[in-house]
């Protein structure tokens, strides 16, 4: 048996233990520098070098510090600069300085004493040569059930909340895997975004009506002053006229949990339609910029300042725009209290939110100008690198009009002025551009 045994076992060791390591090297590469922490360390492992060790160290602390950076911002646009250094520099430390570890260390890693000794076991599997039809029909059976039933399981039934969002029928099943099933009397049936802060569920109440969910997450509805910017935008939205926004519903705030339920707008946003669609058509620019300019006169008339006003926040529902979120708004009797506070999206900040000073209804107006720049060009008023730059250009410099309509281009700039008492009011807004 021997001659005839020993000729296949040769040639399958070493080039079955070639492929696998040049995959292992290879895994920096192929996911972005992610998996360089669990490919050295498994070299760490096998080798037991206190210099590989360190190595998985810097990797692991690269991936965390990312990780940490996205779980405490909405957006990289609000990235500090030296946050977006560090975290740029680590993750091309983890791709290339990674890739090229690997490739160095992949023969030593992998050397025949190592990558031998598991592979000598399987001639114990196929020995038994007085059965040889054995071997050959196991490997399939358990192949085929553990890999088919995660697809149908996991991976058709998320869509449905998103893709079939008006059929409740098919989300009794509960295809959620992750997040709340229930929030109070409210069932969860999808998700509609994450954000640093929390998270916004779809659920349906008790009479079988779709509501938006918004949830401070558990670590941060214990925070008594996140409870209290929390009672702050419900308060807000609650002051303000209901066809401007989305009316809230219901609110319940204890010490593990804190959610407030409002109307459901179905619809997209602002931001989401222009990308998708282009740039609005001069008519329905101008139907956008009356429909949002009325929704701005009824926030402040209600006496709020909404401090975010950005094409994200704009809903396009069947009836009509709708400004959404009002997590940073502010009472205008409170405004004097943000003198030191700098809150807002950067690309649609006013100079003076920048500066830190005061805020008030001119503020929003700045930002509804920027916001109909976006609508009509698909770019930001301000540009679209870094940060500081984009800042520079709202204190120092008057952005480029030539997209808008020449029948806004004179309010849009008026509104874009640098000195808020020469901006005009959202009434003002609106009876200039009806006449």
């Amino acid at each position: 048996m021997h001659p005839y045994w020993q000729p296949p076992q040769q040639p399958q060791k070493p080039a079955s233990n070639v492929a696998v390591s040049w995959l292992w090297a290879l895994v920096p590469l192929f996911t972005c520098g992610f998996g360089t922490p669990f490919v050295v360390g498994y070299a760490a492992a096998k080798k037991r070098s206190p210099w590989l060790i360190v190595a998985t160290g810097v990797y692991a602390l690269n991936f965390v510090v990312f990780v940490i950076a996205i779980a405490a911002y909405e957006n990289t646009d609000l990235w500090p600069m030296w946050l977006e250094t560090t975290t740029t520099i680590g993750l091309f430390v983890n791709w290339i300085g990674g890739l090229a570890h690997t490739l160095i260390i992949r023969t030593g890693v992998f050397q025949p004493g190592h990558a031998w000794q598991p592979v000598q076991q399987q001639p114990v599997q196929h020995q038994p040569q007085y059965q040889p039809p054995r071997p050959m029909p196991m490997p399939p059976p358990p192949a085929y059930p553990q890999q088919q039933p995660p697809r149908t399981t996991y991976v058709q039934p998320p869509p449905r909340p998103f893709t079939q969002p008006t059929h409740p029928s098919t989300m009794g099943v509960q295809p959620r895997t992750q997040g709340p099933q229930w929030l109070g009397p409210y069932r969860v049936i999808g998700d509609l975004g994450q954000g640093g802060q929390g998270a916004v569920y779809l659920g349906v109440d008790q009479r079988g009506q779709k509501v938006a969910i918004k949830v401070l997450h558990a670590h941060i509805a214990k925070d008594k002053d996140a409870q209290a910017r929390f009672l702050r935008e419900v308060d807000a939205a609650r002051r303000v006229a209901p066809f401007s926004t989305a009316r809230v519903l219901d609110v319940n705030i204890t010490d593990d949990l804190a959610y407030v339920v409002s109307e459901y707008v179905d619809g997209v946003s602002l931001e989401q339609l222009v990308k998708e669609k282009g740039p609005r058509t001069e008519d329905g620019l101008t139907r956008l910029a009356l429909a949002t300019a009325g929704a701005l006169a009824a926030i402040h008339k209600a006496g709020i300042v909404h401090r975010d006003f950005k094409p994200s926040n704009v809903l396009i529902g069947s009836d009509g725009p709708r400004v959404i979120d009002f997590g940073i708004a502010k009472a205008l009797d409170q405004v004097n209290a943000t003198a030191s506070q700098v809150m807002g999206t950067p690309a649609y900040m006013s100079p003076e939110q920048v500066g830190g000073r005061p805020v008030g209804p001119e503020t929003d107006i700045f930002a509804w100008a920027a916001t109909m720049v976006f609508a009509a060009s698909g770019k930001n008023a301000f540009g679209q690198d870094t940060i500081p730059a984009i800042l520079n250009r709202i204190i120092n410099h008057q952005p480029d009009l030539s997209e808008l309509p020449v029948s806004l281009r004179a309010l849009a700039a008026s509104c874009l002025d640098k000195n808020p008492a020469n901006r005009p009011t959202a009434s003002d807004i609106m009876l200039r551009i009806v006449h």
